[in-house]
């Protein structure tokens, strides 16, 4: 994936949950932050960003949107509206084995009580491979729900980086189809490339760190993904790096 039309700037403060003060060119302007977790340990004063333009400005209150900020020697994205373009370049890609049967048949699919980030459908049922033996799996469909994970310390990432009850109702989603049949999934995208193991972040989130836990006992696949993030020419480049050992005990 590639983010075109970038600038450069210096993080100043953040106002809100959502907004951003940042100096470019010695002007100060502000920027759409989008990015629900705290984000303390790459938000602070003097903080390398890159900036994107806004589209469509006229129903918005800031011109510019947050995209990505420098940290410890590397680009890390903090904008979660790559989040579903980016599962979705994995999925039609076949890199993760635990999806490679596996293709994108609907986005916000409403589950439950929940929308759940994809709906998969499995390519090779019913068909038959080279030597006549019918392929076949346990369910046709998967539920898979994408979470985004910033927070790495010494090549550890953690999720969440604050308390969510909209992940924990997520994850019983997934539990809850698995028990009715259906084959789920929960896709943590790491988008920097200095993750070498994920967990749940018990510390901040012993409730959803707990469900993730009994999610795995249910059969639940949890998967982890890195990204490399190349910046040349006002354009940020990302692409799949590696899949991260997960460790879920506390």
């Amino acid at each position: 994936m590639k983010i075109p039309n970038l600038m450069e700037g210096t993080f100043k403060e953040r106002p809100n949950r959502f907004t951003v003060l940042f100096e470019a060119k010695g002007v100060l302007e502000m920027a759409h932050l989008r990015d629900p977790g705290r984000l303390k340990e790459l938000l602070f004063s003097g903080a390398r960003l890159l900036i994107r333009p806004a589209q469509n400005i006229a129903n918005r209150k800031t011109k510019y949107d947050v995209i990505a900020v420098w940290s410890e020697g590397i680009w890390v994205l903090i904008n979660s509206g790559f989040h579903s373009a980016l599962a979705g370049e994995l999925i039609e890609s076949g890199i993760i084995g635990e999806l490679s049967d596996y293709r994108v048949e609907k986005r916000e699919y409403t589950f439950g009580k929940s929308r759940i980030d994809f709906l998969l459908k499995n390519i090779h049922i019913g068909v038959t491979n080279p030597s006549n033996t019918k392929i076949t799996n346990t369910s046709r469909k998967m539920l898979l729900e994408v979470k985004g994970c910033t927070l790495v310390e010494e090549g550890h990432g953690k999720f969440p980086d604050a308390p969510t009850l909209r992940g924990k109702r997520h994850l019983e989603e997934l539990i809850n189809a698995k028990k009715e049949g259906m084959n789920s999934s929960v896709l943590f995208l790491i988008p920097r490339e200095d993750a070498e193991v994920f967990s749940p972040n018990w510390e901040m989130d012993p409730d959803f760190s707990r469900t993730l836990q009994q999610a795995e006992k249910e059969n639940v696949q949890i998967i982890a993904y890195s990204f490399t993030l190349n910046y040349h020419k006002n354009e940020l480049d990302l692409k799949p790096l590696k899949k991260v050992k997960i460790r879920v005990k506390p």
